[in-house]
């Protein structure tokens, strides 16, 4: 499967906010947000900023939300093409649909330290969902789902690591240990506060 393999902290600059795609870096002075702010990549930086267009403003949206989920262009747009189906609110929809995948939860209950390591688990068989090992980070997870980690990767040091840290997971989440467990279905009030989903919708809706 393709993914992203340049530089990762220039997306973060780019983008103005820690998307947590460099691990146990961001969380320590060396992430570059810490040392330089949201500055944009560049050899000089940008001296005058520019009022952007409305397409400008959606399109950064889109990649913003994009990158914090470390999702690739085609797979992003499959998202929103279910969540204009949906008759609730699209925006809404398409979040939570990003939200549930079970790469993400994984990240969210603080199993990794970055959305890569946590697509690793998955893709590498060391997540299970109610007692059945699943690799497929897409996997849409369902309220009252019980998520935990194979024996062999409770062991490695990244792991180790992030449990360490011992990150508090968004309400609709529950986790004690290595063992998580969904309560609910993600909220509008749930999802990132960084993220203005009807922009990425008036994206797509052009």
């Amino acid at each position: 499967m393709a993914r992203y393999i340049n530089a990762k902290c220039k997306l973060c600059r780019r983008e103005g906010i820690k998307l947590f795609l460099k691990g146990e870096r961001c969380f320590s002075p060396k992430c570059p947000i810490e040392r330089k702010g949201a500055v944009p990549p560049g050899q000089v930086g940008v001296k005058r900023k520019r009022a952007q267009s409305e397409y400008g403003i959606q399109l950064r949206e889109k990649q913003k939300v994009k990158r914090l989920y470390a999702i690739l262009e085609k797979q992003f747009a499959n998202y929103y093409q279910k969540a204009a189906k949906k008759k609730k609110a699209k925006g809404e929809e398409f979040i939570k649909l990003l939200e549930m995948r079970l790469d993400n939860v994984t990240f969210r209950l603080g199993f990794t330290l970055s959305h890569a390591q946590a697509r690793q688990l998955v893709n590498h068989n060391h997540v299970v969902v109610n007692n059945r090992r699943v690799s497929i980070p897409s996997y849409q997870v369902k309220k009252g789902d019980l998520i935990s980690l194979s024996p062999k990767a409770s062991n490695f040091d990244f792991v180790k690591k992030a449990l360490k840290e011992k990150i508090n997971p968004p309400r609709w989440l529950q986790k004690k240990g290595a063992i998580g467990k969904v309560l609910n279905e993600p909220k509008k009030e749930d999802f990132p506060s960084d993220i203005n989903e009807q922009l990425v919708i008036e994206y797509y809706s052009r």
